[in-house]
């Protein structure tokens, strides 16, 4: 009981990673940018529009992988389907591009995508409309995730269920959102999904300004969401997730709505993870169902492991390394890759339970003078 008690009588402590993080994003986001736009292509300090659309992305995956943390790292909560809260805000998105598009498709429809015209569509479904609209689709592109996790989440944790059937059951969750995705009928392009956009708010997604741009946005993201996150988790909120997370049954006792609590985390960590889908879309150039797999949802639970859990940045450091590692090695081993993945992930199990971010919270414990930062963390 007094461990449960120390969550809220312990005084709170200056975090020293918030303003490292947030300098360190900043400056990198500004080289690179820099880099491309102003340093002549022969330069050895250019950096390419494909390097840029990279960082882009990978940033969009270091987005997810806070979502993935704030749940796992600070409430215990081990989700294997949040790529479907990804794919969803994917799929926001992907629709309002669609409807951009217009009358420069193959087919020329003003009104019809090109996947409806060919499949002999003959109007518009009603989940479709608006779509159109800017603000309405980013309405949607979060909204409809939300609902879903927060539908979700009343019914799993008012039933108390936890552990390895909660993990089982929210990678059900995105398989059958995978399954029905890849139906024709749904109207969402099928296997082959949404693509060929062509501009963004009336921007060419195609230009060098334009990648850039769409990489500081999401670098901006990132930072607002680290910062919200950490206000939430030093916060009283923030304080119980954590006593849950170390003894449920002990927070329940002294009288708190634990469900609640689990429930509005759990829909804000959908939310950080649709906003990631929403920002990744226009940087890669397609979405489909197979963003809904069971199998992405399990590499990202690896980007978190290999960061190390419940620190917000080593999620996000953990999200890159991997990703960077992924590009480079599938290059070179193509059928291996996975193989990699899998063995990097137990490695990490056996030698860096509390991964990289882990191991420098040991190093810096280690220094006279210093303040612990598990310490700081907690």
């Amino acid at each position: 009981m007094n461990s449960v008690l120390n969550f809220f009588t312990k005084p709170r402590q200056p975090d020293s990673t918030v303003m490292p993080f947030v300098v360190v994003l900043t400056l990198a986001t500004t080289f690179f940018a820099l880099c491309n736009l102003l340093v002549p292509a022969g330069s050895v300090f250019h950096v390419s529009t494909y390097t840029i659309t990279l960082l882009g992305k990978y940033l969009s995956y270091a987005l997810l992988a806070l979502a993935v943390d704030v749940v796992w790292g600070y409430c215990g909560i081990l989700s294997l389907g949040h790529g479907a809260f990804f794919a969803l805000g994917g799929y926001g998105m992907g629709m309002y591009l669609m409807r951009q598009i217009g009358t420069r498709g193959v087919y020329g429809n003003p009104v019809l995508p090109d996947f409806m015209v060919f499949l002999d569509w003959k109007e518009l479904p009603w989940y479709w409309l608006g779509m159109n609209h800017f603000p309405f689709a980013m309405l949607m592109a979060l909204l409809v995730p939300g609902l879903l996790a927060f539908v979700f989440g009343w019914l799993a944790f008012r039933s108390r269920v936890t552990g390895v059937y909660l993990s089982i059951m929210t990678q059900a969750l995105t398989y059958a959102m995978m399954l029905a995705f890849f139906r024709n009928e749904m109207g969402f392009g099928g296997n082959n999904g949404l693509t060929d956009f062509k501009d963004l708010l009336g921007f060419d997604l195609q230009t060098d300004g334009m990648r850039v741009s769409l990489m500081v946005v999401t670098a901006l993201l990132l930072a607002l969401a680290y910062l919200c996150s950490h206000f939430i988790m030093k916060s009283r909120f923030g304080k119980v997730i954590v006593a849950i997370r170390d003894g449920e049954p002990r927070v329940r006792f002294l009288g708190y709505r634990t469900d609640l609590y689990k429930v509005w985390l759990f829909v804000y960590s959908a939310l950080l993870a649709a906003v990631a889908g929403a920002m990744y879309v226009p940087q890669v150039g397609i979405i489909n169902p197979g963003e809904f797999s069971p199998v992405n949802s399990i590499e990202i639970v690896i980007w978190v492991a290999v960061g190390g859990r419940g620190t917000l940045y080593g999620a996000v450091v953990g999200a890159l390394l991997v990703n960077y590692a992924k590009t480079r090695f599938t290059a070179i081993l193509p059928d291996g890759w996975l193989f990699a993945l899998g063995a990097l992930f137990v490695l990490v199990t056996l030698f860096l339970p509390k991964g990289l971010a882990g191991l420098l919270q040991e190093r810096v414990n280690r220094r006279p003078g210093k303040t612990p930062l598990n310490e700081v963390q907690a």
